[in-house]
């Protein structure tokens, strides 16, 4: 059977691990960017945005396959919503979860009620056999596309994985809801084995995935494994060089001495925090289960270490008001972040986020509330208005002189509006299956 893995404008690493399962299992595998299949090849979606479920060309894309006599399949994050990709694209199944063993079964068999972590439309009805159970870390090979080393996501060629599950508990996150919070780390030996093949293949910098980058092989609780993480980003750098890893998303509370040296001395020399706020009542209404105090002890601690800190931040969670966001305000103003990434709280479907979006009356989300202040003329949404002030805000403080032009005020005020816009089009997806509760 040929096979062609579609994952939309890049090459994932999800898809890339499927498409090794498959390769290795003697399909005639094929990697693809673009909607396009032979009419005689098997197609699996990797999804990894709910906009992905409302895109035109996609849609279309898995309609005339299927009327072409051709099966489509969709797996990756997306599916941890299977009744809103049936509805919205109606592929063939939806291969829920972690999908190396089910998707295998669903080549070769079809859906049906004896495969764990699939969903399929019979009869009107949808029919769920609930999510796959973990799969094994121990795996073969990605397969790698030729070209990975012009491929750029955020400055690396791939993100690697490295474990799966996060201890957290951010209710905006689906890495926990999607595999689980117990941690399974890989074999160093199998990471490393997968680092030389990525640059053999033409990878030129590669990023460590999995959540939380430091929890891997981590103890009971999460207690961070210092020499473990240490010696995965050493030999990551062995064979990369060092200005070619990097290890972007840690937790404020998952770092040491050790963690922080081995990322000033294996890696390109930034820690990337999620931050998300000033504030510590929607700090906790986040889950995020640190203070800002204890965030702003972080990025002190990786100065100390002589690494630069990013800090991405979420405005217009449900609630927020505009006290708690002149907290956000006041965290940059003291810590002066070297970078700052802002996004407008994104409902993503099976996340706590999205039931609170559900209860929220919509003259009270901040995503719909009309913004009556400072920047009432550009007629922006609170959320968005909040976004365009923080980005601006941030650029006062970081190192460096770092100008507001016409050039960087209209780039800022486009991405907001694009956001606040794609946000709202997911939350008017969660009504239309979901309702107000």
């Amino acid at each position: 059977m040929r096979v062609t893995v579609i994952s939309p404008d890049m090459h994932t690493y999800g898809a890339m691990l499927i498409g090794g399962v498959l390769r290795d299992a003697g399909y005639e595998v094929e990697l693809r960017r673009e909607l396009a299949a032979d009419p005689d090849s098997t197609v699996l979606l990797s999804l990894y945005s709910t906009q992905h479920l409302m895109n035109p060309g996609i849609k279309a894309f898995v309609a005339g396959h299927r009327e072409r006599g051709g099966a489509v399949y969709v797996g990756g994050p997306v599916s941890a919503a299977p009744d809103i990709v049936l509805g919205e694209l109606s592929p063939d199944a939806v291969c829920v979860g972690e999908g190396e063993e089910t998707v295998l079964r669903l080549l070769a068999e079809g859906p049906h009620e004896g495969i764990p972590g699939c969903a399929w439309m019979e009869a009107d009805e949808m029919r769920f056999t609930g999510p796959a159970p973990p799969a094994s870390v121990h795996r073969p090979l990605p397969f790698i596309p030729p070209g990975i080393g012009s491929q750029d996501i955020r400055g690396a060629s791939a993100y690697i994985e490295s474990h799966r599950g996060c201890i957290g508990a951010c209710t905006f996150c689906q890495v926990p809801r999607f595999f689980g919070r117990e941690v399974r780390s890989r074999d160093l030996e199998d990471v490393l084995a997968e680092v030389q093949a990525f640059k053999d293949a033409g990878a030129k910098r590669l990023s460590v995935s999995g959540g939380t980058g430091s929890l891997y092989c981590c103890g009971p609780g999460g207690a961070v494994n210092d020499d473990a993480f240490a010696a995965l980003l050493e030999g990551m750098a062995e064979i990369m060089g060092p200005k070619n890893i990097s290890s972007p998303d840690i937790r404020v509370d998952c770092i040491s001495d050790t963690v922080l040296d081995a990322i000033r001395d294996y890696t390109i020399g930034w820690v990337f925090f999620g931050l998300e706020s000033g504030s510590d009542r929607i700090l906790r209404l986040m889950g995020k289960g640190v203070t800002a105090d204890d965030a702003g002890r972080g990025v002190e601690a990786c100065r100390e270490h002589g690494l630069k800190v990013a800090g991405s931040f979420i405005v217009g969670y449900p609630t927020e008001t505009e006290e708690e966001y002149e907290e956000t305000k006041d965290f940059i103003t003291m810590y002066g972040l070297d970078d700052v990434f802002v996004s407008i709280a994104e409902p993503i479907p099976s996340t706590p986020l999205a039931d609170l979006v559900l209860r929220t009356p919509r003259e009270e989300n901040p995503v719909y509330r009309p913004h009556e202040g400072e920047y009432r003329s550009l007629h922006l949404t609170e959320a968005e208005a909040r976004s365009f002030d923080l980005q601006q805000h941030a650029d006062l403080f970081k190192p460096g002189l770092h100008v507001v032009t016409d050039e960087v005020f209209s780039a800022y005020l486009a991405g907001v509006r694009k956001d606040g816009e794609d946000v709202r089009r997911v939350t008017e997806l969660l009504f239309s299956y979901y309702g107000r509760k």
